[in-house]
């Protein structure tokens, strides 16, 4: 495969996977928990490389699923104790980032790790950094972890579908039917975990949260049955992928920051043109209404 093939594949697996998991936090009303996360899972890393001292190895998945599900149960602790939850989502997420870059800045060192890269990603090196698979012989290592946790993603949503979206859409009614509610938040925020370490050095925390949160909130707009909000939020992920890494070489900029405001792009095309909630939509559907009632006035 070309070097343009593997990096919008991998684009592409980050579109898939996060646009699958946006969907519930969409639905959860956790939206802003994709941001605290994608940033707190920094502390996780830098940690995870201050014990090891190595840049590469499960460590940094475990200590990322860590700080993704410190951060949940702090949130979920203030919240039960009288903080409003976005308030507690603030303060968690401001401060486990802070602690995050200031260890980046004072313990790391020379290491290949800092703010910049932490934030923007480095998609266009993806390429280079391989490994050897069996039967496919040499994958970037980062385009090999992220087709293995879009199968993780899609083996979990799939084998629990019926209790996420009931936990989703009605948490008393799943808790009154025997579906343990807080079990499966604290999965779910460890899927998210898993979802955005994948994702995070690839392509930095910024794309993370464009594509945790835009595709979905676009796919909801154009559908009311989750599974086709699942189906086209990967579609708008993907979508996403392919259009900015192009407007990155039209404009010579950030390929990860032109695929985040590629997913703005189809948001505002969805917030337009969807079919039952589009502004143009709603506008059409008023004026033939308007249109329809002057004609019956005009008959009577």
């Amino acid at each position: 495969m070309t070097y343009t093939g593997w990096i919008l594949l991998t684009a592409s697996l980050v579109g898939l996977s996060c646009g699958i998991v946006g969907v519930f936090l969409i639905l959860r009303r956790m939206a802003m928990m994709a941001d605290a996360i994608s940033h707190t899972v920094l502390l996780g890393i830098v940690t995870a490389f201050i014990v090891t001292r190595e840049l590469s190895g499960p460590h940094m998945l475990i200590g990322a699923i860590i700080a993704g599900l410190l951060t949940a149960v702090l949130v979920q602790w203030f919240h039960s104790r009288g903080v409003q939850q976005d308030a507690s989502i603030g303060v968690v997420f401001t401060t486990l980032f802070a602690i995050g870059v200031i260890l980046i800045a004072t313990q790391v060192g020379n290491a290949h790790l800092d703010t910049k890269h932490a934030l923007m990603g480095e998609i266009t090196f993806v390429p280079w950094d391989v490994m050897h698979v069996p039967l496919l012989g040499e994958v970037p290592k980062a385009t090999f972890m992220l087709a293995a946790v879009l199968l993780v993603v899609l083996i979990v949503i799939l084998a629990f579908y019926k209790e996420w979206k009931i936990t989703s859409f009605d948490p008393a009614l799943a808790a009154s039917i025997g579906i343990p509610v807080v079990l499966m938040h604290y999965v779910f925020m460890s899927l998210v975990s898993i979802t955005t370490v994948a994702s995070f050095d690839a392509v930095g925390a910024i794309m993370v949260v464009a594509m945790l949160i835009t595709p979905a909130a676009a796919a909801y707009l154009w559908t009311d049955k989750l599974p086709i909000m699942l189906v086209l939020s990967g579609a708008f992920g993907v979508i996403s992928a392919f259009m900015g890494y192009y407007v990155a070489l039209w404009l010579d900029t950030s390929i990860s920051g032109s695929m985040a405001f590629a997913t703005g792009i189809v948001f505002i095309l969805s917030f337009l043109f969807s079919p039952r909630h589009g502004v143009l939509s709603r506008y059409l559907h008023k004026f033939n209404t308007h249109g329809s009632e002057e004609k019956l006035d005009g008959v009577s």
